[in-house]
């Protein structure tokens, strides 16, 4: 008779897969995980409690720091939040440089989360093809704003500087060259035996299970749901603009992968239509006072990240500090599902698994 006993093995929080300093402690039997703990916190760093001593445009910062690969976004839902407790009208020409950036930054990300996902599983030239092309997008934001990760562009009413001249001009030259190279990732990648293999039925659920969990973004929609808050409840302009919402049917690695590859898609027909419509001349910001004291109250404002929904809670009390400041943060919340996919999976799925949600650990931690 064979004698087997469990193992418990340590993936972090020092782990190349985990993409930051994030730990899971996995009970194995031989090569099938048995149990699944999930240890975060190692880059906590009270964001939300800071915020309650930091001015509204102080803030803003920090935002950068939670996800990292999409600072954009962060900003944008912050900002957002405050206009609407402050009932704030932003002029058109920042809303759209605010809808640019934030389409540009879906794509930087999703090709952050491409080239590292294929790498985590065996394939080493996408991860640089990703990031040659993300390159592009970082050097017209440090145009923009003087930053290549974290931006603090946004503000409270419009954004901090006026696009430069003839920045708008590589955008559009930039969006057909992004859609020739999706066209290559796709035939290198996707019809791939082997990639196929790794991430075919692997990390499988339904929607019910997904909404019970709270999932958002392609962890959602590749369950077939269709909700997308660009379209759902729209936010900025986007209303404005024909783009279709990918969905999948079977709830797998294989369909999210599919889902934010044709997502870089759908972004770059939303830049297209974007600068198509962009404002010759306007001004950047709106009628906001020298220091921002919104009214008393609370307010709650989601927006589409690459993740997801990310979402800011504010209660204020009429001072020019927040009371009390939260967000929803999908990276954290979608991460919730992992210790029910990985029971019965071998540690090899682990990988595949963990790669497909698509964490960013500044994001869980906050």
């Amino acid at each position: 008779m064979i004698r087997t006993e469990e193992l418990l093995l340590n993936v972090g929080p020092q782990h190349p897969s985990t993409h930051g300093v994030f730990r899971i402690i996995v009970k194995l039997d031989g090569e099938v995980i048995k149990e699944a703990i999930p240890v975060m916190g190692y880059l906590h760093r009270g964001t939300e409690k800071l915020a309650e001593n930091l001015s509204y445009t102080q803030i803003i910062p920090y935002t950068d720091r939670m996800d990292y690969v999409s600072a954009m976004t962060n900003n944008y839902v912050l900002v957002h939040t405050v206009e609407k407790l402050l009932q704030l009208e932003v002029p058109e020409r920042a809303e759209f440089l605010r809808l640019i950036v934030m389409e540009l930054q879906r794509v930087a990300s999703h090709l952050v989360w491409w080239g590292t996902y294929l790498l985590d599983i065996g394939a080493m030239s996408p991860f640089l093809f990703a990031f040659r092309d993300r390159e592009m997008i970082i050097n017209l934001f440090n145009e923009l704003c003087g930053a290549r990760l974290t931006y603090s562009y946004m503000r409270v009413g419009g954004v901090k500087w006026d696009a430069p001249e003839g920045w708008i001009d590589k955008v559009r030259d930039f969006v057909p060259y992004m859609k020739k190279k999706v066209e290559e990732y796709d035939q290198l990648v996707s019809g791939n035996e082997i990639f196929l293999a790794r991430i075919k039925g692997i990390g499988q659920y339904d929607a019910e299970t997904a909404i019970s969990y709270g999932l958002s973004g392609a962890n959602l929609r590749c369950t077939g749901v269709n909700w997308d808050l660009r379209k759902a409840q729209p936010y900025c302009l986007y209303d404005r603009f024909e783009f279709d919402v990918p969905v999948g049917k079977n709830g797998d690695c294989y369909d999210r992968y599919c889902i934010r590859l044709e997502e870089i898609r759908q972004s770059l027909s939303i830049l297209e239509q974007a600068l198509e419509q962009f404002p010759e001349d306007g001004p950047i910001m709106g009628k906001v006072p020298r220091v921002i004291r919104a009214p008393e109250g609370e307010v709650y404002a989601g927006i589409e990240s690459p993740r997801g929904e990310i979402g800011c809670y504010i209660i204020s009390r009429g001072r020019d500090k927040p009371y009390r400041l939260k967000f929803r943060r999908p990276s954290f919340i979608n991460l919730q599902i992992l210790p029910k996919l990985l029971v019965g999976e071998t540690m090899t799925n682990l990988i595949t698994i963990l790669g497909g949600i698509d964490i960013v650990v500044g994001e869980v931690d906050s």
